[in-house]
């Protein structure tokens, strides 16, 4: 029964030898993944340091070929240019104007201060000059000369060379007072033509700027009164030659009238000085002696846009307050000792030139005080309002030669001149006053400095 043999037959299959062959693939496929992943971690643990630079190197290179495929973008001043809206404070929880000026219509029929009446004890100033001096300053004895005549390097012919004696007896206040002061001439230095001279004399109130060596940019002024103009009100900018260069380049050209806008340009020849921040003191600090029929002068850095009524600036800082000389408080330091130490940190003169001059003044017993005379110390010297007084005509003489005999920084020395004088009718103006006078654009470029003075180049 050969069929039902075959159907009992049974067959045995093991599932073992099925699942063997799988099993080995999985087991070598995990041994691969276990040497892939120790290798791995072995390369990590050996160059860690450079896997972290890389994202850092990748972020640089993609900034550097954005920066290149992108135009420089435009100097952040659009923002302020042109700017009238008023700054504002809290005031006992209620906002307030920082400035309070008048009205147009006021302005317009405000009748001009002749002056402020304040009695000063300074009546009359007598302009001290070397300018006869002239040929002893080059002669054979020069060296002699200058031990006996000048103590610092910068003192020439424009300044004048006061000495040690002639600077304290420049602090005496009587009625009348002798004091160097500068001066403009062929030998001297800060030239300026004839045509502009004649100008100048023309001005009742004048609010001038400057730039040299290339210089600001400068900013037509705003929020003016039409009746200013009438007011024999002069809007002046001293530039220099390379000033004025610039400026062509950029299309800024003078018109037959030497004018750009609302400001005259009066282009000055023979600077004195090499340091160009100390030229530019000349007609910051020494405006009675460039516009000697002026009354009232106002002192804008380059840096800004004038952008209140001059006139109404005149009558809430100086007339209102019965006031000859206005200036901003400062914003940062109160003490002319930390003012130093600032002035240091940010290279804006070296630490042998300000340990000098804080010597001097400890030595003479300026004090160490935030308050000088129930004033704030320290002032911020970017705006200068004065009615041109010789009260106000002796002070800024006085602090025009401290500038010359030690830093440039006005700001170090104006305490010290405060503090020596004790001039009367100083209105400090708080920080947010000065805020709503000008726009701040800040320095467009910087400076070229001059190779020589120009008392040499007047010899040559």
């Amino acid at each position: 029964m050969p069929s039902s043999t075959i159907r009992s037959i049974s067959i045995t299959v093991s599932d073992d030898d099925g699942a063997a062959a799988p099993r080995r693939t999985r087991a070598g496929r995990r041994k691969v993944v276990r040497s892939l992943g120790q290798r791995a971690v072995r390369l990590v643990a050996r160059w860690w340091p450079i896997l972290l630079l890389l994202p850092a190197v990748a972020l640089l290179l993609f900034e550097a070929s954005r920066l290149r495929a992108s135009p420089s973008p435009a100097p952040p001043v659009s923002s302020s240019l042109g700017r009238l809206d008023p700054t504002t404070r809290l005031v006992h929880g209620v906002r307030e104007p920082c400035l309070k000026v008048l009205s147009p219509k006021s302005i317009e029929n405000l009748v001009f201060h002749e002056g402020s009446g304040l009695d000063g004890v300074v009546k009359r100033i007598i302009y001290k000059t070397d300018d006869d001096d002239y040929d002893s300053h080059h002669s054979e004895a020069n060296s002699t000369y200058l031990l006996q005549h000048a103590e610092a390097t910068r003192f020439n012919l424009f300044t004048g060379f006061q000495t040690v004696p002639e600077r304290e007896e420049s602090f005496k206040v009587n009625e009348t007072v002798s004091v160097h002061c500068g001066f403009y001439s062929d030998n001297g230095g800060f030239k300026i033509s004839d045509d502009d001279v004649r100008y100048m004399r023309t001005c009742k109130v004048v609010v001038s700027t400057c730039a040299f060596g290339g210089g600001d940019d400068l900013y037509q002024p705003i929020g003016m009164v039409n009746s200013s103009i009438g007011k024999q009100v002069c809007y002046v900018a001293f530039w220099d030659a390379v000033t004025l260069s610039t400026q062509e380049a950029e299309g800024k050209l003078t018109g037959d009238n030497e004018m750009i806008g609302r400001w005259r340009i009066i282009v000055v020849k023979n600077l004195p000085f090499v340091d160009q921040r100390l030229n530019g003191k000349i007609p910051k600090m020494l405006t009675h002696r460039l516009f000697p029929e002026a009354s009232y002068s106002i002192w804008v850095d380059s840096k800004y846009q004038f952008r209140r009524d001059p006139i109404g600036v005149l009558e809430a800082l100086l007339w209102r307050t019965n006031s000859t000389f206005a200036i901003s408080e400062h914003g940062a330091r109160t003490n002319i000792y930390d003012e130093g130490k600032a002035i240091v940190q940010k290279h804006k003169a070296t630490p042998e030139e300000v340990e000098v001059q804080l010597t001097q003044y400890r030595q003479d017993g300026m004090p160490d005080e935030k308050r000088l005379h129930g004033l704030k110390a320290l002032a911020e010297a970017s705006i200068i309002v004065r009615e041109l007084t010789p009260l106000t005509n002796h002070f800024m003489c006085a602090w025009f030669n401290e500038v010359v005999r030690f830093t440039s920084r006005d700001q170090l020395s104006f305490p010290y001149v405060l503090w020596r004088l004790n001039m009367p009718g100083i209105n400090m103006f708080p920080v947010c006053t000065r805020r709503d006078l000008v726009n701040s654009l800040g320095h467009t470029r910087k400076v070229k400095p001059l190779t020589q003075t120009n008392t040499d180049s007047s010899t040559a």
